[in-house]
């Protein structure tokens, strides 16, 4: 069995938590904020985490969790571990962050320099080496200490998991793929039912909801870290990818869309969907089945000339502009005030939008019926559902 951790948005911990869940892993019963810890049977799994999981940045194996209170404990600890077993002999090692909380350990700085100094005593005594000769790939660790407890984690996924593989043109401040992802759990979307971003910019949210709807995992289109490690074996992920292109649903009825005022946002959103979908077809490729995924629709079009085109009720879900993504807070309060109309060509859909303005609700004139604080990266938003 390993010990395994996941990074998210913090907000989004228990969206992933029930990921993992229906993944048939098991949650341990330690969280942290942005953080949620699980079991897999065999490094496979990790492999399946990092190929299907929407809302994770970043998928980890715990190699070790010790406690040490001073640079000698935290150094014989990490020695201890069987590094061998992780990295192959040419890996460049690096520990690309340490995170410190109630911790004796002072200095992030020390604590990285003294891990990195373990890990590559111990290889160079295993494996009988003056030094590490560093000329294959780069494989990264990361040190938690809390309250004198110190976990040493590997990272399996490489570049963060929201970088899916089929988002190669971007606008300004563009939504991340794993809070869109989130976006829509908060929302209670279902994939019976219309969904239409009024502020689709490169398309994110539409994109996740196609890949969404139709059973995608997300990183069909990537690889990760796990596959330049010592204990991947590449036969049981070929085999997962497999299994996973097989649940692909081909037969649902989606309507999903988007739309924005900016015609260079259309072009690139409509790109960027097209290559969602060429995605989901090369999996279904992979498995067998002769099938494609109906495109998206995108349109220039001003929010305020939207109305709703079908019968059933559906989910508006959108990421509008603010001060930061503006330069300027008031054209977006202002903005958000024209977005009173949206409430009335819209009414009996629901509504959500994510913005870092806490005075969203006076400016469109509704109150939510939820919201959830959400932090990716450095930028606090909230998600306001109407």
């Amino acid at each position: 069995m390993l010990h395994c951790s996941a990074v998210c948005a913090i907000g989004a911990e228990k969206i992933l938590g029930n990921e993992i869940k229906q993944l048939g892993y098991s949650l341990r019963d330690s969280t942290a904020a942005g953080r949620v810890k699980f079991s897999v049977g065999a490094v496979e799994d990790v492999f399946r985490c990092n190929l299907c999981l929407r809302v994770a940045d970043r998928v980890y194996i715990e190699a070790a969790a010790y406690p040490a209170d001073n640079f000698d404990g935290l150094f014989d600890g990490a020695y201890a571990v069987r590094w061998q077993d992780y990295f192959k002999k040419n890996a460049r090692i690096v520990i690309d962050k340490v995170r410190l909380s109630k911790s004796a350990l002072a200095s992030e700085r020390s604590v990285q320099t003294i891990v990195h100094k373990a890990v590559a005593q111990k290889l160079c005594d295993t494996w009988k080496l003056s030094s590490l000769p560093e000329s294959g790939n780069t494989c990264a660790a990361r040190v938690y200490v809390d309250h004198g407890m110190v976990e040493l984690v590997i990272d399996t996924s490489g570049e963060a998991l929201h970088k899916r593989g089929y988002r190669t043109q971007g606008l300004e401040a563009p939504l991340r793929e794993t809070t869109a992802a989130a976006l829509l759990h908060l929302a209670l979307w279902r994939r019976k039912m219309p969904l239409h971003d009024p502020f689709c910019g490169s398309g994110t949210i539409v994109c996740e909801a196609v890949l969404f709807a139709h059973n995608t995992p997300p990183g069909f289109l990537r690889s990760f870290a796990l596959e330049n490690l010592a204990l991947f074996n590449a036969e049981p992920a070929r085999d997962i990818r497999a299994r996973e292109a097989a649940k692909i649903k081909t037969d649902c009825v989606t309507r999903i869309s988007g739309s924005d005022i900016d015609p260079k946002a259309v072009e690139t959103a409509r790109a960027n969907a097209e290559r969602a979908c060429v995605t989901i077809g090369r999996a279904l490729q992979a498995a067998g089945v002769d099938a494609k995924i109906p495109r998206p629709v995108f349109e220039q079009k001003s929010f305020e000339e939207l109305s709703v085109d079908c019968g059933a009720p559906g989910v508006l879900l959108a990421n509008p502009p603010y001060g930061e993504r503006l330069g300027d807070r008031e054209k977006s309060e202002a903005l958000y005030g024209r977005m009173g109309v949206l409430f009335e060509s819209f009414a009996d859909w629901k509504k959500g939008f994510i913005t870092a303005h806490e005075s969203f609700e006076q400016c469109v004139a509704h109150n939510a019926q939820a919201k959830r604080k959400l932090k990716s990266g450095k930028l606090d938003t909230i998600f306001y559902l109407f």
